[in-house]
Formats: structure tokens, sequence, C-alpha cells
């Protein structure tokens, strides 16, 4: 925990008038307290009370340099396949701002990370998260948390690739058509990769109501296609039907249009998705011929 320092008010500077300086302070306490330091941080809930304030606290936690936080967004590692994932519960904006309620939530959202609770909203492997909480004139608290019990951890992680045995890539017309992809990813991955840079997931739902989860890793190496709920942690998450899935991965459904009309769900970067319908449409020729 950390207060208001002299700076915050004799430098006539704004940064440091909404908490910059203690935000550096608390963080720099704990970490020096736990041996730990921000490349060590999985996943982060952090105080968002605006978005400018985001932004400074990034570089206040240590988790880019001064005046490099807009390069850590647009990087993508303030988010799901990158670095860090930032305020995976949607932040201040999506609880009303609650004040003190504020981090008690955040205390939550990240109790369920460490112990894989989460839900659609899972940092995968999570193992440290980062608490920031921050009240002006004025406190700010940083806080780490680490899983108390990793046991019970690793028994839901082995209960869950139970469930997931059960369904398998053959399952779904999909298979045929990332099969083919994987294959595209064998003979250039290191160029598709040079123009995808992310990773998606593909959630797909056959006519027996199964689910079969393809995960697209296009960010580093040469790329990989991964069956299963345990790949990386995607940027943008596609939930589409079986049926549909051969026209969506070849550009011919359109995105926008099925996402309207209830034939596709889209969860995280809607800018990734976008890119991704002009990719399909570029390999949309290769993807056909191979069939």
């Amino acid at each position: 925990m950390a207060t208001d320092l002299p700076s915050t008010f004799e430098e006539n500077s704004a940064i440091k008038m909404v908490g910059y300086d203690m935000s550096k302070a608390a963080a720099e306490k704990v970490y020096a307290s736990t041996g730990a330091s921000p490349q060590d941080v999985d996943v982060v809930e952090l105080h968002d009370c605006f978005s400018a304030n985001e932004l400074i606290t990034y570089e206040a936690l240590g988790m880019c340099a001064p005046g490099k936080a807009g390069e850590l967004i647009d990087s993508g590692n303030n988010t799901y396949g990158g670095k860090y994932v930032v305020n995976p519960s949607g932040g201040l904006i999506s609880k009303g701002h609650p004040l003190g309620a504020t981090g008690i939530a955040q205390c939550a959202e990240l109790c369920w990370q460490l112990r894989g609770e989460a839900g659609r909203r899972q940092v995968s492997g999570a193992k440290l998260a980062l608490q920031h909480n921050i009240g002006l004139g004025g406190a700010a608290v940083v806080g780490l948390y680490r899983h108390g019990f990793p046991q019970f951890q690793k028994n839901l992680i082995e209960a869950r690739a139970v469930t997931a045995d059960s369904v398998k890539p053959e399952d779904f017309e999909a298979h045929i058509y990332f099969g083919e992809l994987q294959r595209m990813i064998d003979e250039d991955g290191e160029d598709y990769v040079n123009q995808v840079k992310s990773i998606y997931r593909f959630k797909i739902k056959n006519k027996n109501g199964k689910e079969g989860i393809w995960t697209v890793d296009a960010k580093s190496g040469k790329g990989k296609i991964i069956f299963g709920p345990d790949g990386p942690t995607p940027v943008v998450t596609f939930t589409v039907n079986d049926e549909d899935i051969g026209d969506f991965v070849t550009g011919k459904l359109d995105p926008q249009k099925a996402y309207f009309q209830g034939r596709l769900k889209i969860a995280g970067s809607i800018a990734q998705a976008i890119r991704l319908k002009d990719l399909a449409i570029k390999h949309k020729n290769t993807i056909l011929s191979k069939l």
C-alpha cells in the first residue's frame, strides 16, 4: 500500500496528480517483498476508472516502460494471446464503478482465474495474478496472488480433459477444413504467421449438440492448430455451427451478416475478427483447390 507522495502536488503533473507515483511505489514494494517481477504476471485486474488511467497504470506497474503503454496495446500484449490479460472481468465499466466493491470484485475475479473457474474469461495457465486498486486523496493498493492449493487446480484440469476426450475432430465436418488449413501451415507456416500474428479459437457445434474446439495459433514460430480446450488463450473466439464453417473459413459467409443473423458469435477483438475475414478471402481459392 502507498499514499500520495510530495511529487503528487509539487510537480504540476496531471499524471502524478491522478496517482501514478503512489501506484508505482506500491507495485515496487510488492515486487521487492515477493521476489516477483512484472514479467512473471499472467493476469491483471487494475483500476481503469478512465481510459487514460489504464494506460499510465500499465507503466506504473512496470508492465511496460514509461511512455510505451500505447505500444503495449498495439502489440496485443494486454489481452488474450499476449503477455498479459488485463481486466478479464470487463473492468470498472462492466460493474458500474462501484467504489468500495471494486476491490472485492477484483479479488474474486483473480481467485477464479487462478482456480481455473473463470469460464469463458479463463486465462490459460494463469499462475500469478496482480491486483491494483486506487482512490485519490489518497491510497493505492497492489497485491500479487498465487494458488494456495495447486493440487485442486490440477484435479479440475484433469476432470475437464476426461470430458474433452469424448469429443473427436471426426465428429465434425469442420475437421476437413482445419485439416487443410494445417497443411497450408505445414507448407508455408512462417509466411502465414507473419500475415496473421494472432490466435483464433473456433467453437463448433454439430447437429448432435456436441462442441468441438479448434485453436489456430498463428502468433509465433511456424504456427499450429490444436483441437481441444487446452490451447493457448485466443485473441478472438468464434462460435459457429458445423454446417456453416466451410463457408466461414473460405470467406463465403460474411461475418457481420452472420453475426446479426445469429449464425455467428464473436468474443474478443473485433479488429482481429475483421482481419481474419480478409485473410480467409485471400486464401479461399487455395483451400478450395485442396478439398
